[in-house]
């Protein structure tokens, strides 16, 4: 059982949080496109960011103020240009908008963290932008978490929230997210957007720590189309404010912490793949039997990011040839005559040689999953096991449909 529970809440479930979210004219669809978190105090800041070549200004710019300074206290998200590949005149731009909401908010702009999201090559619209502030800040509220949530998505169908509650010291302490991710999603980091909120006293270098392997078993472990954004950004404040004693080693206390901020991190990262651009389900992968943990969720990776695959759940085709040829190719040695493969409760490879199975069940259990609730019971699930190591892995995915195509052939049009 979790030593947790879910509440609610999203990123103002923690104390000290207020967000805010609202419609400054940054996109041309007049949807809500201008975000806001703000702690009450100064807050330990971690990231994890993009490793792409091409970068968005707000990636170049929070990685040079977390190298500096491990604190913020706000994160401000807008949403209809990615501000990527502009050149000098964006990171102008990026760091005008720091200012401006510094000043808005009466803090410093080294305590003020940037992201993006919308479409490469467009620089902000600095006027809605600046239009827009002194309205956002004046809808700060500790129930703000659903109106960010919204203001900082594109083509995602749904926002992508979530919150958390532990007890440490004897005292409850919280852990809430919002993320947003529908297309262009193949993190090597992160994915698209994300933004953690907690209450824990945490170190800075521990904190950054935590969500670096947090980040690998969530986001790192997505994927939907096999294309890394320029703007994948995934920031954590911690400030302190449940007035738990300070966490400043591994142990028992950081252990408890690290993993429900792991949970928080793969629940926003399921629901970010379950909401890939066009897709009818969510595909779950698990690999066993590997040498570690890295190898296993590399071969996880490759089934689930396999477009063979993703076409085959669509289709709800259960060839689990194409599961075996995913795992395979992976670049991680195992011998064939161990290879185990199981769609749902249907095992079709065993030792390597394949088994007689109901293939009109498999089918319709593929297309019973597409038919669920999201995020409930609408998840296909593959299982691998590849020899007897000690190695455990999972990643995620999304079927790969017709609307996929249509979607990003008509993204700028």
């Amino acid at each position: 059982m979790a030593d947790w529970q879910k509440i609610t809440g999203g990123i103002t479930a923690p104390r000290g949080y207020q967000a805010a979210g609202i419609t400054a004219g940054l996109k041309p669809s007049g949807l809500p496109d201008l975000a806001l978190i703000f702690s009450d105090v100064e807050a330990i800041a971690a990231g994890v960011f993009t490793t792409s070549q091409v970068k968005a200004a707000c990636v170049d710019y929070c990685r040079q103020r977390l190298q500096t300074k491990h604190s913020a206290r706000a994160i401000l998200c807008n949403a209809g240009q990615a501000n990527a590949a502009t050149g000098n005149q964006g990171w102008v731009d990026a760091l005008e908008s720091a200012m401006a909401i510094a000043q808005a908010l009466n803090i410093s702009s080294e305590s003020v963290l940037l992201a993006s999201t919308g479409v490469i090559g467009q620089r902000i619209k600095m006027d809605a932008l600046r239009s827009g502030i002194p309205h956002l800040v004046a809808a700060l509220s500790e129930t703000g978490s659903d109106a960010a949530a919204g203001a900082i998505i594109t083509t995602d169908l749904v926002t992508k929230s979530i919150a958390l509650e532990t007890t440490i010291g004897d005292r409850p302490v919280r852990i809430g997210g919002i993320a947003k991710g529908s297309g262009m999603i193949h993190p090597n980091m992160a994915t698209m957007l994300a933004f953690i909120t907690c209450d824990a006293a945490v170190s800075s270098h521990l904190w950054q720590q935590m969500l670096a392997r947090a980040a690998d078993r969530s986001f790192n472990s997505i994927t939907v189309d096999g294309d890394t954004s320029t703007n994948d950004s995934l920031i954590a404040l911690a400030n302190g404010q449940s007035r738990t004693p300070a966490i400043t080693e591994l142990g028992a206390e950081a252990e408890k912490l690290e993993a429900m901020l792991t949970a928080v991190c793969q629940h926003l990262a399921k629901a970010i793949a379950r909401d890939g651009e066009g897709a009818t389900c969510l595909i779950e992968v698990e690999v066993t039997g590997a040498h570690d943990e890295v190898s296993a969720q590399q071969i996880a990776k490759t089934i689930a990011g396999s477009s063979l695959v993703k076409s085959a759940i669509f289709g709800r085709d259960p060839n689990w040839g194409r599961i075996a040829a995913a795992a395979g190719r992976a670049g991680v040695p195992f011998e064939q005559e161990n290879l185990q493969i199981k769609l749902g409760d249907f095992l079709m490879l065993e030792n390597g040689q394949p088994l007689t199975f109901d293939r009109a069940a498999a089918s319709a259990y593929l297309k019973q999953v597409a038919g669920g609730a999201y995020l409930q019971n609408d998840t296909v699930l593959i299982s691998a096991s590849v020899g007897n190591g000690h190695g455990s892995g999972k990643a995620w995915g999304c079927d790969l449909s017709y609307d996929y195509v249509r979607i990003n052939a008509e993204y700028t049009t």
